[in-house]
C-alpha cells in the first residue's frame, strides 16, 4: 500500500511552493514569446549589429536556455542603447520567465539596487 498517493503528494508540494508542471503547449508559446521579445528589443539595427547575438536567441532550444541568453542580451543592448535601458528592458523580459523556470534559475533581487 502506498503511503503517499499522487492526490495528497501534489497537495504538499503544492504547500511547498513546487508549482505543477506545465503543459507542452504553453511551455511552447511562453518560449516563443520570450523569444519574441528579445528579438524585439534588439531591433532591425542590432540583428545587423550583432548576428551571433540574434542567431543563437532565435535557435535556443528551451526556455531555459533564453534563460541564459539574458546576459548577452543585456551586453548587445547596452552597446546599442545605454546599460539603464538595457537593465530595463532585460527586467521586463525577465519577467515573463515566471513560472516556467525551476526555482534555482529565477532571479534573485540584488542587494546592490535599492
Amino acid at each position: 500500500m502506498r503511503w503517499l498517493k499522487p492526490n495528497l503528494r501534489s497537495s504538499i508540494y503544492g504547500l511547498l511552493g513546487n508549482p505543477a508542471p506545465l503543459s507542452d503547449s504553453i511551455l511552447e508559446g511562453s518560449t516563443e514569446d520570450i523569444r519574441a521579445s528579445m528579438l524585439h528589443v534588439i531591433g532591425e539595427n542590432g540583428q545587423k549589429k550583432f548576428p551571433q547575438v540574434t542567431r543563437r536567441i532565435r535557435y535556443a532550444n528551451d526556455v531555459q536556455a533564453l534563460w541564459y541568453l539574458r546576459g548577452d542580451l543585456m551586453a548587445t543592448l547596452a552597446a546599442l542603447h545605454s546599460e539603464t535601458e538595457a537593465r530595463r528592458q532585460i527586467a521586463a523580459i525577465s519577467d515573463q520567465f515566471q513560472g516556467l523556470l525551476p526555482g534555482g534559475l529565477s532571479s534573485r533581487p540584488s542587494p546592490l539596487v535599492g
